[in-house]
């Protein structure tokens, strides 16, 4: 028996009672590991603006929030009933990792044209628009690789590629001199939000549509096309997708460089969390592999609402009131804009999605700044910088208009011009 340990049936000093537990080691600090760098360089924007409906009295401007009241909550809760009752192992079982089949199915043949002929083997179901972005850095982006953005960029997109460290090549696709195909020579892929851009509301013209596709298919970049706000166009009949250019000219089921990305969230509710890429099968094939390591599968429940929701056409049914409601508050955020903000904002309006994007024309105005004088004077907007990968762009911001009725809109106008002028007093 070595010599330091106590004598047989003799307690030692302090001993638990038998019967306690006995508390786990609890190990050094400095022998643990630490997290991952990414982490470090990380925005806390999104939780900023996420969290603010629970502070009192604020106008939460900042985010890319829907309107609840437009949700058809009493069918979808009928919807729900049935679908348990009726298909109970595809709504609360497992399901296959790249989707329902009726649903993958479904979502082809509605993103099908005469020219595009897609099938299920062109579709994979996702956990939402997001988890579309991240299954894409997963399968094509090395560490440190390059990235050709749009810009200024979604920063959901910059945060869901964010531990593989990528390096970004803007594309000013607005700028007379800009050269997509020089863009996407040698980057891992390239990513647009051709519809009434996030964060900058923008509508990316014909001409320039072309212009990206005829670049990847020459690069053989691949191409990705997150289309969230197609259905909210206010304004004119909608331009033809980039997977829709991609297709022309090139008979068969589509093989073609573009990854097309939607969602239910603006057209139904964001709930449901579903949304879905439609590419080349070799790329769902590859996005499928790297969503087994991600959930498994998307949620049955929601994929059973959704395809029955779309079979009966509830989207459609919506969309009117969703694009009335929308325009309205659009136009309503800028006449409260023209009253209240024209001498220190520039801004368009925009065409359609939810978002206005503004210039400040004193280049003394930093909008992280603020961001945080609007927090105090009861308005939240969202910053340039965290829609630059560099984080240096700080004299614009993002202002939602979908979440706020007009009052609220024309409310958070007048505390965001106080907040300004707080802002700049401070810069003196």
């Amino acid at each position: 028996m070595p010599a330091h340990a106590p004598a047989p049936h003799t307690p030692a000093p302090h001993a638990a009672a038998p019967d306690a537990p006995i508390a786990p080691a609890q190990p050094q600090a400095a022998s643990r590991r630490g997290f991952a760098p990414w982490l470090a360089q990380t925005n806390d924007v999104t939780s900023v603006f996420l969290a603010a409906g629970q502070i009192p009295d604020l106008i939460n401007l900042g985010g890319g929030l829907p309107e609840p009241s437009l949700w058809p909550v009493e069918e979808l809760a009928d919807l729900a009933a049935e679908v348990i009752r009726s298909h109970p192992a595809e709504s609360l079982g497992y399901g296959p990792i790249p989707g329902l089949p009726a649903l993958r199915e479904l979502i082809a043949a509605r993103c099908s044209t005469p020219d595009l002929r897609l099938t299920r083997d062109n579709v994979l179901i996702t956990t939402g628009g997001m988890q579309a972005l991240e299954l894409v850095g997963k399968v094509l982006l090395q560490p440190g690789g390059t990235v050709a953005a749009q810009s200024p960029a979604y920063l959901g997109a910059l945060d869901a590629w964010r531990p593989h460290a990528p390096r970004y090549r803007p594309m000013r696709i607005e700028r007379n001199d800009h050269d997509p195909r020089a863009a996407m020579q040698g980057a891992q892929f390239a990513y647009t939000v051709p519809n009434f851009s996030n964060p900058s509301g923008r509508l990316v013209s014909l001409p320039e549509r072309q212009a990206l596709v005829a670049a990847a298919h020459e690069t053989g970049t691949w191409l990705i096309e997150d289309d969230p706000y197609g259905v909210l166009y206010y304004e004119g009949a909608p331009l033809p997708r980039l997977l829709d250019l991609s297709a022309a000219g090139h008979p068969g089921p589509y093989a073609g460089p573009v990854v097309y990305m939607g969602s239910l969230s603006k057209e139904l509710t964001p709930g449901l969390r579903i949304g879905w890429v439609v590419a080349a099968p070799a790329m769902i094939a590859a996005l499928a592999t790297a969503k087994q390591g991600s959930d498994m599968c998307t949620s049955g429940l929601s994929q059973m609402l959704a395809l029955r929701a779309l079979e009966g056409g509830m989207t459609e049914r919506i969309r009117p009131a969703i694009l009335s409601l929308y325009r309205a508050r659009r136009d309503a955020l800028c006449a409260a804009m023209r009253e209240h903000l024209a001498g220190d904002l520039d801004w368009q309006v925009p065409s359609g999605g939810m978002f206005v994007w503004a210039t400040a024309r004193d280049p003394r105005l930093d909008t992280d700044r603020l961001l945080q004088a609007g927090l105090a004077h009861g308005v939240c907007i969202s910053p340039s910088s965290v829609f630059d990968p560099q984080g240096q762009d700080r004299r614009s911001l993002r202002i939602n208009f979908t979440l706020n009725p007009p009052e609220a809109l024309e409310e958070g106008c007048r505390r965001l011009a106080r907040a300004i002028r707080a802002t700049l007093a401070a810069a003196e």
